[in-house]
């Protein structure tokens, strides 16, 4: 492989402490040629407002994968109206793979590349989701990370090591689950209060409420507290929700 080559693939560190990195696999066509393109030289000159969103495309969740996919978007609709805002989309599923597209300021670029991906089994790769967001707090300007995701399958002690390197880093994690997993509930609801982020579970059944409550991390990862009160007095109920449980 050329080194040219080598730059326009994506690898997501192990958080091994080792510095190793897995490598990802292939994915289908129309998602590689979308990473090769955003993978153009950025602007100079470094980003005020960051957010990460992370999601879990293992099989688990392929019955309401498409509904939720749709509803997602409007944290993307956000993130164009508040403007000056990056985005980066980190996904895992399958055996090993985890990819994350460039940091891009126009969200609906992530929107649509949203709409290439599909669920694979697997088991969750969380801990490197944590890294990734680690690694780019260092870097600056990343002001939240969002994961949706319905389960655990990782040593939750890891997995709050991470979270506690992000608290350091002022980097406050929302999670949403979809379902009632007991041990998920549990490992969520710590991560969040180690970072001082959020926790909430959402039903597939009403997923209207993830819509609304990515809308609102938007909001907070662009404006901070006064942008997610800006978006409740707009009407908006996740902006609401979500202002009741980081004032507690």
């Amino acid at each position: 492989m050329d080194e040219t080559s080598k730059r326009t693939k994506q690898t997501i560190a192990t958080g091994s402490g080792a510095g190793g990195a897995v490598a990802a696999k292939s994915a289908p066509a129309e998602i590689a040629a979308f990473l090769n393109r955003a993978t153009m030289p950025a602007a100079t000159g470094a980003p005020s407002v960051r957010l990460m969103f992370a999601l879990d495309a293992t099989m688990s969740r392929q019955p309401t994968w498409d509904r939720a996919r749709d509803l997602q978007a409007a944290m993307f609709d956000e993130a164009a109206r508040a403007g000056g805002l990056e985005v980066k989309l980190v996904y895992f599923r399958g055996f090993d793979e985890c990819r994350a597209s460039p940091w891009v300021p126009d969200a609906r670029a992530l929107a649509r590349m949203m709409d290439k991906v599909t669920c694979q089994g697997g088991h969750t790769q969380i801990r490197k989701v944590l890294s990734a967001a680690r690694d780019a707090a260092g870097a600056g300007g990343l002001k939240a990370l969002v994961y949706v995701g319905d389960c655990v399958e990782e040593d939750v002690d890891l997995l709050c090591a991470r979270a506690g390197e992000l608290a350091l880093l002022g980097v406050p994690v929302f999670l949403f689950q979809e379902g009632a997993d007991p041990d998920a509930s549990i490992a969520f609801a710590e991560i969040a209060r180690l970072t001082r982020g959020v926790h909430l579970r959402f039903d597939g059944r009403a997923a209207a409420e993830l819509g609304a409550l990515l809308r609102a991390v938007a909001a907070y990862a662009s404006g901070g507290l006064d942008g997610l009160r800006a978006l409740e007095a707009r009407g908006a109920g996740g902006a609401r929700l979500l202002l009741q449980q980081m004032e507690i």
